[in-house]
């Protein structure tokens, strides 16, 4: 184990190192120059209060005046030693800016993979065992209609019908904590971040529920007519030990292997609902670091989002052998 791991471990190297420069590429050379832009929008290049000298002095604080190869391999040198620089819009070292915002976003994340998984599983599961009954077909529509609603429209009628106060004034209109909240003891704030996180978590995870739940009711009718199940039912063992310990187990797999897909989704989609909720975590500053081509932000969030998904797929490969002794990952 000791081996494979350390082979999987130096195997990220070269793929992060892939994903890192393919992102700076296509960020130094989109079209556009936003130290120009900023400062034409002032005024001070049109005026000639400016002159070529600064931009060009901030081209060169951030590597932009080198080909891109080189521009990129300064800032590797530097991100060997966590030092991801400053921020182009406000100068603020990037790892401040991500101390801020990480943890919400992962917050968010985890409580919405969770969600997922103790909903989708559970109806899956029931819809294998009662295949073709009134509630497989029923949950089936009913999870298809939700699949096809987009996050953003249903993120604006939850705030619209459970926010506004015009229906209902039952969540925060927006925020991920109180402004109050600060001085609260750690239970009354735990609360505090979880009622406004509700809304944010049911846009992320609604969608998900029909293909986890299809993909799990799919597994499952495939290993309940196996040969093995057939037997332990005629040994006179119970359903239910039938269905969670010998079914369910076997059908593990497939979704555990979702696992590795799952997380890199939802930090994509943190975007969409960070805007919506006005939530300050990873979605939010990776779309203005976009917007103002904001470099060093944006290579950071690439950093950090790659590591999280290679290593969640280096863990689903572990999980594989506690779930299947059969499975041994050194082969």
């Amino acid at each position: 184990m000791t081996r494979y791991l350390v082979k999987r471990l130096l195997f990220l190297i070269p793929t992060l190192i892939a994903i890192t420069f393919i992102t700076y590429a296509m960020v130094r050379l989109a079209p556009g120059d936003y130290t120009k832009l900023k400062l034409s929008a002032g005024g001070e290049l049109k005026e000639g209060s400016v002159s070529k000298a600064l931009v060009e002095q901030e081209r060169k604080l951030f590597g932009l005046d080198q080909p891109v190869y080189k521009g990129y391999f300064l800032w590797l040198g530097k991100m060997v030693s966590l030092d991801f620089g400053t921020s182009r819009k406000d100068g603020r070292p990037v790892l401040d800016r991500l101390k801020e915002t990480v943890p919400v976003t992962m917050l968010l994340v985890m409580l919405s993979i969770l969600i997922e998984y103790i909903i989708s599983i559970p109806l899956g599961i029931a819809a294998a065992v009662r295949k073709d009954s009134l509630f497989d077909r029923g949950t089936s529509l009913l999870l298809f209609v939700l699949y096809s609603l987009p996050s953003f429209w249903v993120g604006l009628l939850l705030i619209l019908f459970f926010s506004s106060g015009e229906y209902f004034n039952l969540f925060p209109l927006g925020g991920w904590i109180s402004d109050w909240a600060v001085s609260l003891p750690l239970w009354r704030r735990v609360l505090d971040i979880s009622w406004h996180l509700v809304l944010p978590a049911v846009v992320m995870t609604y969608g998900s529920f029909a293909f986890l739940s299809r993909y799990t009711r799919a597994n499952m009718l495939e290993v309940i007519n196996k040969q093995y199940i057939t037997t332990a039912v005629a040994k006179g063992l119970s359903s239910r030990r039938v269905i969670f310990v010998h079914a369910f187990r076997n059908s593990l797999i497939p979704l555990v292997t979702l696992m590795a897909s799952i997380l890199p989704a939802l930090l994509g989609g943190n975007v969409i609902v960070e805007s919506i909720f006005s939530i300050p975590g990873m979605g939010n500053l990776a779309f203005e670091a976009i917007g103002t081509r904001d470099i060093p932000v944006i290579m950071a969030i690439t950093t950090l989002s790659a590591v999280l998904t290679l290593l969640g797929i280096l863990i689903v490969d572990i999980i594989y052998g506690v779930i299947d002794p059969r499975i041994r990952v050194e082969r």
